[in-house]
């Protein structure tokens, strides 16, 4: 997919995204573009000693060292045996770079973010690692939480105490925060670090819709002193929701953060056309607590 193709989607806050569907045993799953760097057949892999279980080993990729995820072994199904419609999806989030080795790749779907619905209970424990559902035709296809599954190997690569070097405790209680995260993990992770940083008045919404249902709700509104959003989200995305804050005459003064795993060089000046205020790279709190307080004044 051309750099061109992919500046299409999401550019003026659209609510689409396009998704690859891959399988993993009888299972049919997706996965954002935007997170896929490309698709290549497995390669020869090197074992390395004390690595996860999950971890097959690492490749060699124009110069860059790439860890590959069994995806079938990280979500609790059988391990991978290879076959020759193995493929690996090679994916950016986070600022990390890996491989999940999959069974088959099929196609590219674009789909709205309405289309997917949030999960339910669901079958074989899928219910804490699947942050949505897509219904199309007779087929389920599960959005997997790849920062969940990346974080649960590499605890590193997620929001960590040592990242809030620097960013000094003080009294930023006057000010509300609503925040828009689709991931249980990393909600309770914002909410631990950024009550530590001082900020203690935090509402938390599942998805942009869930977000601007509130927002413009009589117990919202100008309430708000600022928003933090996800981009990708179930319901409503978060490039979808800054557009709606900021062609608000009411709201359009609302700072609104993005912070996601898929601020990346090339998709950077989509956050931008559609007029957030700032954008930070998961995992990086310490950066957002320090740009938060420069958008609300905190001193």
């Amino acid at each position: 997919m051309t750099e061109e193709h992919k500046g299409i989607l999401l550019e003026s806050g659209t609510n689409e995204l396009e998704v690859i569907m891959f399988t993993i045993g009888t299972g049919t799953f997706g996965i954002n573009v935007m997170k896929v760097r490309e698709i290549i057949q497995p390669t020869n892999v090197t074992l390395m000693p004390h690595t996860h279980p999950h971890v097959e080993g690492i490749i060699r990729l124009r110069d860059e060292v790439i860890p590959v995820i069994d995806l079938a072994k990280a979500i609790g199904f059988s391990p991978s045996e290879e076959n020759n419609q193995d493929k690996y999806v090679v994916s950016e989030m986070n600022n990390v770079k890996v491989a999940f080795h999959v069974h088959a790749v099929s196609r590219i779907h674009r789909i709205s973010w309405e289309q997917i619905e949030k999960p339910s209970r669901l079958s074989g424990g899928l219910e804490d690692l699947t942050i949505g559902v897509i219904k199309m035709d007779e087929n389920m296809i599960l959005m997997l939480d790849y920062e969940k599954v990346v974080y649960d190997i590499m605890p590193e690569a997620g929001i960590t105490p040592a990242k809030m070097e620097g960013v000094e405790k003080r009294d930023r209680s006057g000010k509300k925060i609503l925040l828009a995260e689709d991931s249980p993990i990393l909600r309770k992770l914002l909410k631990d670090t950024l009550i530590e940083a001082g900020y203690d008045k935090l509402i938390f919404s599942d998805d942009g819709k869930e977000a601007w249902e509130y927002i413009t709700s009589t117990k919202g509104g100008t309430s708000i002193d600022g928003v933090i959003t996800d981009i990708e989200m179930p319901a409503m995305d978060g490039h979808h929701l800054t557009k709606r804050i900021k062609e608000d005459q009411t709201l359009s003064e609302i700072p609104v953060l993005i912070f996601s795993s898929l601020i990346t060089g090339d998709l950077f000046h989509k956050g931008e056309r559609v007029g957030a205020d700032a954008q930070i790279s998961k995992p990086e709190i310490g950066q957002l607590v320090t740009m938060l307080d420069d958008l609300l004044g905190v001193k």
